[in-house]
């Protein structure tokens, strides 16, 4: 099975990162292929240019698309399963990846009509600061959740989920060391136990 992931952080010392690492590490075990987006390494352009801004306004479903929109558009057409893997900032992604979302789900491609292949699965994982219980009582889980899955992925993909591994900045030093080993636990047994 062929995995994208389109990844948001700017530092590879990151948890974030290890995550990253730890998820791919299970998916080469489980004989998938995957690729990577690695969005500030690749100094991806986040903000709409006017001419993106007005195909986008007019409909203008047949304008050709900037290479770098054209290329992360392949990308996700030729694979079964995406992964969006990032930090959680002002419960949200980096703006890095908000504007992947602006600049990649274009029309015509993403909405009105669709045309981008439907992935089988598409699986959101970020860490989080907080621990889940505290953004859950804030309600910042539930805009998150709702936010990935419902607005940005919605029905481009059959299977969708979202994993929160929380706790970083939350948690003693002590706790947060045991944490953060079941995370990164976790993030490979998601790689490796993806369903074929």
């Amino acid at each position: 099975m062929r995995v994208h992931i389109v990844y948001a952080h700017p530092s590879d010392g990151s948890f974030t990162h290890a995550l990253l690492d730890a998820f791919q590490r299970g998916l080469t075990e489980a004989g998938h292929q995957s690729t990577v987006s690695d969005l500030y390494r690749m100094g991806f352009q986040p903000s709409l240019t006017p001419a993106e801004y007005l195909r986008e306004s007019s409909h203008g479903v047949d304008w050709p698309v900037p290479d770098d929109v054209a290329a992360e558009q392949a990308e996700l057409d030729a694979a079964q399963v995406w992964t969006f893997v990032y930090p959680v900032w002002w419960t949200d992604c980096p703006a890095i990846l908000k504007g992947w979302f602006d600049r990649v789900w274009t029309i015509g491609q993403a909405y009105h009509p669709t045309t981008l292949n439907q992935a089988d699965q598409a699986l959101v994982l970020c860490a989080a600061g907080h621990t889940a219980d505290h953004l859950r009582a804030t309600g910042c889980y539930q805009a998150m959740e709702t936010t990935m899955l419902t607005d940005r992925i919605a029905e481009r993909a059959k299977a969708k989920r979202f994993v929160l591994f929380d706790g970083s900045e939350a948690l003693a030093d002590d706790a947060w060391r045991r944490r953060r080993a079941e995370h990164l636990d976790a993030a490979h047994r998601l790689g490796r136990e993806l369903a074929m």
